[in-house]
């Protein structure tokens, strides 16, 4: 590989004012009018504290990358129907600020929809209020809400554009048409549609597709580099990207330095030096590459997604996917190997790795007060009342856009025991209790459950959890939560619900602190139910990992720190520690709340090193 790929002078802030940015010219790119190839890593801003954005992007600049990659996250912007939010973590115009200060181009990747292992693909869940509704679709529901968010989002972007006419400009090089649309491709129209909303509103930089080869001719549209997905590098496969372009450069979109992974499966490696090979194959041809990904961070809160093939798995809280940099941010055998390939190629010295920061190891954190979840419901939550049951994105909350996330309790009256069946309408882990007594479970592969006999009315409660949507696939449109039919008590329908939406969030979890219902945890206590403690912390805070398999208990649920919720945690694994960033935690004393679902530990255990589980090599 030869020494000629020295950018120093080709970075945003002393380019700006020029107007030329990013071209294609033969089998090339042209920056500013000079030859120009894209050594590219994705990291997300709403998977990374926004406190550490600058660190990873010093990283990056380390490694020898030019430019950065991230998605937008629809479903987080556009929470609400028509209320938007680009604050805080999500401040989109900082982020990009921020890369073209620290010398790195963009390429954003707008959506719609994004894939990334996110909920939904990124796409908002009150879209599938309608019944109707076609996603990634002409259909008029869907693009109006497009357009909506378009016009929001747009002016964001448009000045930070590298070719723009404003007077500053900004780093953003290339804009993508949606994300892997020819492995959907239900709309032959939809792609146009896309590409014509981003130039109406101003978008003047180069225009990417991007695909798997397998969808690469399904997801082109006219005036649109397109560019491939991969991990192994077959023979031909860049090749290949002159059947659907003739003289056009080659660009991986989507090198995957790893894998991600599923509740109940491994944790997915990919061997570092297989990698590095790869990479450096790929350059010899010619090609410009993105690392999809340098740098992974976490699916907090609940936003991970999913996928359906043969069964349903849902992703987990890690977004580590053995990328580059660590979840944390720490740097890998990857980066080092990364490092020096690319020193080598580019023939100057790079700049020097940033510290690393160190990890704390608090110890033994005590819960020591609890509350039960059905001494919660009475007092701050308000029921839906129905007489047929309804689906979590249906349920008149939060200004009518319905529940995206969380868990729904529903509750209703039945007489004498029998033979519960779901019917298949569970979506997507529903507990069933009697009363208060735990009976069992049901999901995809449990279906139906034999309720014990007893005197009289009792309460049947099912507490439904909303494990992630599909985000990948042709089953976008029926990824509904909650009950989404009717649920069978010998072969009668169950009518006449009280219907409970549990997002778990800030204010419900500033209100649960305030209750006065907390008391000591007992020796041995069944959930569902919040559990409560303090981390008392001397010194300035640093990260760490919380570990749930420290004590017996601890089955399943989700961890708020200081009123951040930091993902779930699950007995099944692989994963056994949730990272917890230094900049969450405070000095002094700080909040955890637990909720469990089932049966609870006493302590958690604060250490400096993560466990993502038994690894497997991705083959």
């Amino acid at each position: 590989l030869s020494s000629r790929f020295n950018w120093s002078e080709l970075i945003p802030p002393r380019v700006w004012g020029r107007s030329l940015g990013l071209q294609t010219e033969s089998s090339q790119f042209l920056l500013e009018g000079m030859p120009f190839r894209i050594f590219g890593g994705s990291m997300h801003y709403f998977r990374v504290p926004r406190e550490y954005w600058e660190d990873r992007m010093l990283k990056m600049k380390a490694c020898g990358l030019n430019t950065l990659t991230t998605y937008v996250p629809w479903n987080l912007h556009e929470q609400e129907r028509g209320k938007f939010d680009f604050s805080g973590n999500l401040d989109l115009e900082a982020f990009l600020s921020l890369a073209a200060k620290n010398g790195l181009w963009v390429i954003l990747r707008p959506g719609p929809y994004i894939c990334s292992e996110w909920d939904l693909g990124g796409l908002p869940s009150w879209l599938l209020q309608d019944p109707e509704m076609q996603l990634r679709t002409m259909y008029k529901g869907f693009t109006e809400a497009v357009d909506a968010y378009f016009d929001r989002l747009m002016p964001i972007v448009v000045p930070l554009q590298a070719s723009t006419t404003y007077k500053k400009g900004g780093p953003i090089i290339a804009v993508q048409v949606e994300n892997e649309y020819g492995s959907y491709a239900k709309d032959p129209n939809y792609m146009t549609y896309v590409k014509m909303a981003l130039l109406n509103r101003g978008v003047v930089e180069l225009l990417m597709t991007s695909d798997n080869k397998n969808g690469l001719s399904f997801g082109l549209v006219e005036g649109a580099l397109a560019t491939v997905n991969f991990q192994k590098l077959e023979p031909g496969l860049l090749k290949y990207l002159d059947t659907v372009q003739r003289d056009q450069p080659k660009m991986v979109m989507e090198y995957w330095t790893g894998w991600f992974d599923h509740w109940g499966g491994p944790h997915n490696v990919f061997d570092a030096d297989e990698m590095v090979n790869t990479v450096a194959n790929v350059l010899k041809l010619g090609a410009s590459i993105n690392l999809y990904m340098f740098h992974g961070g976490t699916n907090f809160g609940f936003m991970n997604g999913a996928l359906q093939a043969d069964e349903y798995k849902a992703d987990v809280t890690s977004y580590d996917y053995d990328a580059v940099l660590t979840e944390a941010g720490d740097y890998t055998s990857k980066f080092f190997k990364l490092r020096q390939l690319f020193s080598v190629i580019i023939g100057q010295p790079l700049p020097l790795p940033p510290m690393i920061e160190s990890k704390a190891s608090y110890g033994a954190i005590l819960l020591h007060q609890y509350i039960s979840l059905w001494d919660v419901i009475p007092s701050l939550l308000q029921p839906i009342k129905s007489e047929f049951p309804i689906n979590m994105e249906n349920l008149h909350v939060n200004d009518s856009s319905g529940q995206s996330f969380g868990y729904v309790l529903y509750e209703t009256v039945i007489f004498g025991g029998g033979h519960l069946h779901s019917r298949d309408h569970v979506r997507d882990r529903a507990q069933v209790f009697v009363n208060t007594m735990y009976v069992g479970e049901l999901d995809y592969n449990t279906v139906e459950l034999s309720l014990p006999e007893g005197q009289g009315f009792r309460q049947l409660r099912l507490l439904v959890e909303n494990r992630g949507r599909v985000n990948y696939g042709l089953a976008l449109n029926e990824q509904r939560k909650g009950l989404i039919g009717d649920v069978f008590l010998n072969k009668t329908p169950l009518r006449n619900f009280k219907i409970y939406s549990l997002e778990m969030k800030p204010g419900f979890m500033k209100s649960l602190r305030q209750l006065p219902a907390w008391s000591t945890v007992p020796d041995y206590f069944v959930g569902p139910a919040f559990f409560r403690g303090r981390l008392w912390i001397e010194h300035q805070p640093q990260d760490t990992f919380l570990k749930l398999q420290a004590s017996p208990g601890w089955e399943k649920g989700v961890v708020f720190v200081n009123g951040q919720n930091l993902g779930r945690y699950w007995k099944i694994g692989p994963q056994e520690t949730l990272y917890l960033p230094g900049p969450w935690l405070w000095k002094g004393s700080n909040e955890i709340v637990i909720f469990e679902e089932r049966t609870a530990g006493r302590i958690i255990q604060s250490v400096d090193i993560p466990y993502l589980g038994r690894t497997q090599y991705v083959d």
